[in-house]
């Protein structure tokens, strides 16, 4: 699997599983909208005061899980933050391409992280054996 062929499949799922850690190390987990960029950098949107806005900002790692249709799956993990100036009109652009309904929501109390990948596994279940091709740290995905 080469970059574009990554960034055409994580475009293809509209939800992910995002867990992140409360401050006492208890697990906290919710479905999310998710925009990609062709860094495979993923956005989305949440309330300053949900669970997950304190959690990242407290700890900015996060794992997810998107894709679980066809029996096809990214577990990809990494590190948010949350962009600002140029790069969050540029953040928030992709966002809305993918989700116009998050214009109306826009506002205030709504606040977008970026996720950047440390590592990320593709998992392909619908052969007779599995296809499993995992990108750790450092790896490249012009191969």
């Amino acid at each position: 699997m080469n970059r574009a062929e990554l960034v055409a499949f994580l475009r293809a799922q509209k939800w992910a599983v995002e867990a992140s850690v409360a401050g006492d190390g208890a697990p906290q987990a919710a479905v999310i909208g998710v925009a990609v960029s062709d860094e495979l950098e993923l956005v989305f949107d949440t309330q300053v005061t949900s669970r997950k806005a304190k959690n990242l900002r407290a700890n900015p790692r996060i794992a997810l899980v998107i894709g679980w249709d066809e029996g096809q799956t990214v577990q990809y993990e990494g590190v948010v933050d949350e962009p600002q100036g140029e790069e969050l009109v540029a953040m928030r652009r992709l966002y809305f391409e993918r989700f116009p309904d998050g214009v109306d929501r826009a506002g205030p109390d709504i606040v977008y992280f970026r996720a950047r990948p440390r590592w990320i596994r593709f998992s392909d279940f619908r052969g007779e054996e599995p296809v499993v091709i995992e990108f750790p740290v450092g790896w490249s995905l012009n191969r």
